[in-house]
């Protein structure tokens, strides 16, 4: 009885830790996803010039918000995930508390809204504001901690591959680097969707290896 109640115990242990992967990975396609639904489907919208964050303003701002909110929370589940997963392991420490940063900044981005610029919404500047709010410093602070966090993430994570896997990473990490600091303003909104793109798409890759490595 003892030993059918540890592997029970065992294997719900196991199904919740693939969950919490599962949801790890399903933050960055629900962030970029309904982003660019919205981005596409708003009118008056222009992803040329106007960051995704610009949309948590206006009638409809309270889907980015939502947006921002679950998609921070799922990725706290991921860090969950990886934690139970790689505990003892390499980057079985810093791993999962970078990415349980990235969750945090995500909320914190969503909770506290950008300023009005760009021309969005309607009557807004058409370029920054002269003076930022607090909320939209902290907005700011919210989204460098994602992008950061899950940059650094890239190279600890690092440790955990072969050679094909590591340097994998170390380029999607380089790659988000110069994309996010290349020289050209007015590229800054594009930029800033190819960079979620792809330390997102890493997350979700790693979640989803991890999974598979728990069935083995």
């Amino acid at each position: 009885m003892t030993s059918t109640t540890l592997t029970r115990a065992g294997t719900a242990r196991g199904v919740s830790t693939r969950t919490l992967l599962a949801a790890g990975a399903a933050a960055g396609p629900l962030f970029l996803g309904l982003g660019l639904a919205q981005a596409f489907t708003r009118d008056g919208f222009d992803l040329s010039r106007q960051p995704l964050s610009l949309l948590a303003l206006g009638e409809h701002g309270w889907i980015q918000i939502a947006n921002f909110v679950v998609s921070g929370l799922l990725a706290l589940a991921g860090a969950a995930g990886f934690r139970r997963a790689l505990r003892g392991g390499p980057a079985g420490t810093w791993g999962p508390a970078l990415v349980a940063v990235l969750g945090v900044g995500l909320v914190v981005a969503g909770v506290l809204r950008a300023d009005p610029s760009m021309g969005w919404p309607a009557g807004a500047p058409e370029g920054n504001p002269e003076s930022m709010s607090w909320h939209s410093y902290g907005h700011g602070v919210g989204a460098m901690l994602s992008f950061g966090s899950l940059t650094v993430a890239c190279l600890v994570f690092a440790r955990r591959f072969g050679r094909v896997g590591a340097l994998s990473s170390i380029l999607v990490a380089a790659a988000t680097v110069v994309v996010m600091a290349w020289p050209d303003q007015d590229s800054v909104s594009v930029r800033m969707v190819l960079g979620s793109a792809l330390v997102f798409g890493w997350l979700t890759a790693v979640s989803l290896h991890t999974i598979t490595e728990r069935k083995h």
